[in-house]
């Protein structure tokens, strides 16, 4: 959260109506696919939404904006004298090429490149007119300061989707969310003539019928010890009965986005080109020029950082793996969780794809050994599912108890299926999801 320029007299209502005018167009030039006003009234939906979740234990471990929900609903905390908040979206590719090797993990397409400073740059642009004007602006996007999602739907950017994402008109939800609070009071963006944000979802349940895990308990509403996204990013070891269906993923899950029909562009369509106005935007339509800032690589390639070698998550070492991973929420900052998440997913690879014995082998002696019990025990799970239980008695990690532990239970091909979430799927939903 940045805080930018000084407080300056109230201007007149042309003088205002410039200002947004300038601020939105210095946005759009920057890169931002849809905008909006929002006013700075307590969230006190969302504020509901969350603690109702919290208390009926939704989050799991999470906290972001479940650790203070009065402060993240409420973006006068962030900035006491806001009058306003201008809200911003940023595309990001949402196409992905075939993985390039056998034993490569997937990483959401978020978080293929740093799409967050992207949306951080974004919003500086806007904060310079505000300033050049004599205001103050402060940056808030994925800072724990400000419910996100609801400050953009407030700012009628789109509707909140059944997957908890917020869709965009013409755009869908791969897109990134941030705002800036400013102390100059903003026309906001009328409402009515959005149909398709009044239509939303409609009947459609796509996304909870994707869901892997069935952690979309009911629409809108995420069970975060469900959601294979928050589960990499916790401690402890990653839960067994949720292993499987992992997959080769390794940070994120886009499963829900990837069936929703508002997200799936018209073949050879690219959606992160589209722009999209909240109401009262005169430029409504412009076409946005220059796909580098908005969207990155060509429709139907990988994109930098779309997968991940799983031999390189396993054998560099504590400092490489933080500087090159280090824009993901690691918990506690601590490598054994990449490595945790990566033995999961070698074995899942190397249960489904031809991949190279040899490689795996090496891999999974190398953490059977290893001093860090977690480690052992994911990889004693990953040497069944790869089909390598051998390794398990050849070795001096036979006696090991998570070894034991691993070689006495079910063979992880033939677990159960997965247990129906134990929650009241007519709970009400009051706001947008959290994550």
């Amino acid at each position: 959260m940045a805080v930018i320029g000084a407080p300056a007299e109230h201007p007149s209502a042309p003088e205002t109506d410039a200002l947004r005018g300038r601020v939105l167009e210095a946005l759009r030039d920057a890169g931002a696919v849809a905008t909006g006003i929002a006013g700075v009234d307590v969230l006190d939906r969302a504020r509901r939404t969350i603690e109702g979740r919290r208390d009926v234990g939704l989050h799991d471990q999470m906290a972001f904006t479940f650790r203070n929900p009065a402060r993240s609903s409420d973006p006068c905390r962030a900035l006491p004298s806001a009058r306003s908040a201008v809200v911003v979206a940023v595309a990001y590719e949402s196409e992905r090429g075939p993985a390039p090797g056998p034993l490569m993990a997937e990483v959401a397409r978020y978080a293929a490149s740093d799409t967050y400073q992207e949306l951080r740059r974004t919003l500086r642009a806007g904060v310079q007119v505000l300033r050049d004007a004599g205001h103050r602006g402060v940056v808030v996007a994925d800072d724990n300061a400000l419910v996100d999602r609801a400050m953009a739907e407030r700012a009628g950017l789109g509707w909140t989707g059944k997957n908890t994402n917020l869709l965009v008109p013409g755009v869908g939800s791969w897109v990134v969310l941030g705002s800036i609070l400013t102390d100059v009071e903003l026309e906001p963006a009328p409402l009515e003539n959005r149909s398709e944000i009044t239509r939303g979802c409609g009947g459609c349940t796509r996304c909870l019928e994707a869901c892997p895990t069935d952690a979309l308990v009911a629409p809108g509403v995420m069970d975060a010890s469900r959601c294979l996204s928050w589960l990499l990013q916790r401690t402890g070891s990653f839960p067994r009965e949720f292993r499987v269906a992992l997959g080769v993923r390794i940070y994120g899950c886009d499963d829900c986005q990837e069936v929703c029909p508002p997200s799936r562009p018209p073949r050879g369509s690219r959606d992160a080109t589209a722009r999209v106005e909240a109401p009262g935007d005169a430029h409504a339509g412009d076409a946005h020029a220059g796909d580098a800032d908005a969207g990155g690589a060509n429709a139907g390639s990988a994109p930098a950082g779309a997968y991940v070698e799983l031999s390189d998550l396993l054998t560099l070492d504590d400092e490489s793996l933080l500087e090159r991973f280090g824009a993901w929420y690691i918990p506690r900052r601590d490598p054994r969780y990449l490595r945790r998440n990566a033995l999961v997913a070698l074995g899942n690879a190397a249960a489904g794809s031809p991949a190279p014995g040899g490689t795996v082998r090496e891999l999974l002696r190398r953490y059977l050994a290893d001093e860090d019990p977690l480690l052992v025990q994911h990889a004693a799970w990953a040497a069944r599912r790869s089909g390598q239980d051998r390794l398990l008695t050849e070795g001096p990690w036979a006696t090991h108890p998570e070894v034991l532990a691993e070689v006495s239970r079910t063979h992880p091909t033939l677990e159960e299926t997965l247990v129906a979430p134990a929650v009241d799927r007519e709970t009400p939903v009051n706001g947008p999801g959290q994550r």
